[in-house]
């Protein structure tokens, strides 16, 4: 057997395997491309404050008020706050069973308050475990089986997926090249046969989303096997060790209260409108706050902050600038290359195009392979 019909075999039987459940993440991917911008729209009234006024109350004022609101008796981890002065804070508190086998035993809660920083009201308090777009995030990320269950298969679905592209990049390349059949590798020929129309657009529009669908499947992967993420991080750093955070014994006697808030103030003078950041409470005596400035929506482009929840001391400052190392670089790039973020809006725009093409290359293959099976 030829390595060509190899190819040609890993190709079908492969494509076939995996087909419905990239066909549920290609699904999934496409809603989820535009979905804060969704939002934004269909519940502006829960973003954005009735009226901005100049001056808005203390961080740790405003902790308490969205605690008070959760329906358990619970903490707030994070808080998500935009540059933007006529956005809400989003406060959150969840707990997670990483043992259940489906998405309705993974959040055993999952709640977001959304607090008017001016007047300190609660506009809204979302039971975020029922949220549509949460549960499409879960269903592409674990087919609603949980984590030990759902996210092995999209993993190695994602695998998959990977072969099926590279073998489907070899195949696109005619078995004899001249300049005629050269033409009809980059072009969908005009005819009336569906069959045709059918295998040229499998072929064509397979070529085009290529490389897109690889990035996409890289950074899956990336997520889905956390020793492949390690040893593409050591491999790209070059024996580089990213610097850690020393745990420090407390330094003060400052009420947690007045830390959370010295600190706050210091963040919050620093954003700018484009800006978004992820401020994050201590969750043991040993804990710190944490930070995550995010610039322009763009999340590889953001600086860390680490600080004594005793003395609101900044005892690690990371800037995007200053990462080390290549491995540690791409690997903060993770996200934006899997949802096309990395070039802005019109990123997502070809990614959400991409997604499009990648439902219909399983369902084209079948008819394909269903055709000359007939």
């Amino acid at each position: 057997m030829k390595l060509r019909t190899i190819i040609h075999q890993i190709h079908l039987w492969l494509g076939l395997l995996s087909g419905a459940i990239v066909v549920i993440l290609a699904i999934t991917g496409c809603i989820l491309a535009f979905e804060q911008e969704i939002k934004n729209y269909l519940h502006s009234d829960r973003y954005y404050v009735a009226e901005v006024k100049d001056q808005k109350r203390p961080m740790s004022e405003l902790k308490a008020i969205a605690e008070s609101a959760f329906p358990w008796e619970t903490k707030s981890r994070r808080v998500e706050v935009s540059g933007d002065p006529k956005r809400t804070y989003v406060f959150r508190s969840m707990k997670i069973n990483a043992e259940a086998w489906t998405y309705w035993g993974y959040y055993e809660y999952y709640v977001r308050v959304y607090v008017d920083p001016y007047s300190g009201d609660v506009v809204y308090v979302e039971d975020a475990k029922k949220d549509f777009f949460e549960l499409v995030l879960n269903l592409h990320r674990r087919l609603w089986l949980g984590e030990k269950i759902g996210k092995p298969i999209t993993g190695y679905a994602t695998v998959v997926l990977l072969v099926v592209l590279l073998s489907g990049l070899v195949i696109w390349i005619p078995r004899k090249l001249t300049k005629k059949s050269a033409k009809w590798m980059f072009l969908i020929k005009r005819t009336r046969n569906m069959k045709r129309l059918n295998f040229d657009f499998h072929k064509v529009a397979g070529f085009y989303s290529t490389i897109p669908l690889l990035l996409i499947s890289y950074s899956a992967i990336i997520w889905g096997f956390k020793g492949f993420d390690t040893n593409v991080q050591q491999l790209l750093n070059g024996g580089l060790e990213q610097k850690k955070t020393e745990v420090l014994s407390p330094s003060g006697i400052l009420p947690i209260e007045e830390v959370t808030d010295q600190i706050w103030s210091r963040l919050d003078r620093t954003l700018s409108k484009e800006n978004k950041v992820y401020f994050s409470f201590p969750r043991s005596e040993k804990g710190f706050f944490n930070a995550e400035v995010v610039r322009a929506e763009k999340l590889y482009q953001s600086d860390k902050y680490n600080f004594d929840q005793y003395s609101g001391k900044a005892v690690d400052i990371i800037r995007y600038e200053d990462e080390q190392g290549w491995g540690t670089r791409l690997r903060a790039m993770n996200y934006d290359l899997h949802t096309g973020s990395i070039l802005g809006i019109a990123g997502r725009y070809l990614y959400f195009l991409v997604s499009l093409i990648c439902i219909m290359l399983p369902i084209t293959g079948f008819m394909i392979w269903w055709g000359r099976k007939k």
